[in-house]
């Protein structure tokens, strides 16, 4: 019996369902990991896999950079936790307006769903309305306002609205179809009681899903002439696509963004910055109350410094090749699919990609849905039998960091030709 097998049996009568995420687990066991570095990661058997989970997008520079590593370990040596204002919160906060023009003001969290669980508040606070217009597919966190018609782990468990969650809450949550203006505008002049519009400017939660032209600009656009703040989800997106994220991608200009992840490479810390006319709402100058032992703990904070800077010293070099290294490989991967006369599309940007076994486009939620889940699920088992590592679910996105190698990259292709077989046959 495996080391993995075995701690997952342990794991189970301690753990529900023997993991602390949903998106962890895949059948008949997730493998449990010893260590990363680079562009790998080990499993307790001595595996090692390339990895394109990549922490689910936050490792954009790769596993233990060398750079954020040094940083961390000279603010241990300082102290963990503080619970009072630090010089750094103040330089980190900098680097992040500097990144983002349509951010005036920021304050630090801890974790995306808090970021948007803000912002969400800040919505209604700046409003005094109720209703949230979300997207179908787009994921939030899993907090109430949020947890309908969702992705990621939501849909990869056929869960549309959490069992526990308070109708109270989730009757003010407005779902309309992404990629759809017509539902939008539809909507928002059915509800005069909207206090914002929140979305992933690039769907990362329901596989990969781009905005159709014009999409974003149009939503920006009505947004703006119903006065209702639009909040981007940049949790995924903020960093990974551009040192601006996806709305310095697109020349978007929200009114309030949330972001994570890629934000310190693998460190806890997230954020919700944008107008001061907004954020100058949050307490305790203003009534919009959040807060939180761990925001802007100086581990985090000294690893989203490093982590922005060194962003910032190779971003010439850095998105340009991870572009040209993710149109390489989707490239190769669509031929291979094409000559084996698989039915698929794939959707991919920047540094990210997914492969869907469909026949028509994936733009939404439901053409997500309709993919063949069953075939992703063969291809891959077969990718970790071959040592690659992508996301357990059809509902999630393989991602580049800096770290991978051509070589990674032709290692990995080979893999996925193998893969491709199993799923034809």
């Amino acid at each position: 019996m495996s080391e993995s097998k075995k701690l997952f049996n342990i794991a189970k009568k301690v753990i529900p369902s023997g993991v602390n995420s949903p998106v962890r687990y895949f059948e008949p066991y997730p493998f449990f990991t010893k260590k990363a570095n680079g562009a790998y990661i080990w499993d307790v058997d001595n595996n090692r896999y390339i990895d394109f989970c990549n922490g689910y997008g936050a490792l954009l520079l790769g596993h233990k950079r060398k750079e954020i590593l040094k940083s961390v370990s000279n603010q241990l040596s300082k102290g963990t936790l503080y619970c009072t204002p630090t010089e750094s919160e103040i330089e980190l906060s900098k680097l992040i307006i500097g990144n983002f023009p349509s951010i005036d003001k920021v304050r630090l969290m801890n974790t995306g769903g808090e970021a948007t669980m803000t912002a969400i508040r800040l919505a209604r606070g700046f409003t005094k309305k109720k209703k949230i217009i979300k997207f179908e597919g787009c994921y939030h966190g899993a907090h109430d306002s949020v947890l309908v018609k969702a992705g990621s782990g939501s849909a990869h468990n056929g869960i549309s609205v959490s069992d526990g969650g308070l109708d109270e809450v989730s009757k003010n949550t407005l779902v309309v179809e992404y990629n759809n203006i017509e539902d939008l505008e539809k909507t928002i002049r059915k509800n005069k009681d909207v206090a914002g519009v929140i979305v992933e400017p690039i769907l990362a939660n329901m596989g990969l899903i781009l905005p159709e032209k014009n999409f974003l600009y149009d939503l920006r656009k009505i947004t703006k002439e119903n006065n209702i703040p639009l909040i981007f989800d940049e949790v995924v997106t903020g960093f990974r696509v551009a040192p601006g994220g996806a709305q310095e991608y697109f020349g978007i200009k929200p009114d309030l963004t949330t972001m994570a992840k890629a934000l310190s490479n693998g460190f806890t810390i997230s954020a919700v910055g944008g107008r001061k006319e907004i954020m100058d709402l949050l307490s305790p100058v203003g009534k919009v109350y959040q807060a939180s032992t761990f925001a802007g703990n100086p581990i985090s904070v000294s690893a989203a410094i490093s982590s922005i800077k060194i962003i910032t010293k190779i971003k010439n070099k850095l998105y340009s090749k991870l572009e040209k290294y993710n149109l390489l490989f989707t490239t190769a991967l669509d031929d291979i699919s094409t000559d084996m006369r698989i039915p698929h599309q794939i959707n991919f940007t920047a540094s990210m990609f997914q492969i869907f076994f469909t026949n028509k486009p994936v733009t939404d939620y439901n053409s997500s849905k309709n993919a063949n889940a069953k075939k992703f699920q063969k291809m891959f088992r077969t990718l970790l039998k071959k040592g690659i590592f992508i996301a357990p679910s059809q509902f999630e996105v393989v991602f580049l960091s800096d770290a991978h190698t051509e070589s990674d990259l032709n290692k990995t292709l080979d893999a996925y030709h193998a893969a491709l077989k199993s799923v034809k046959n």
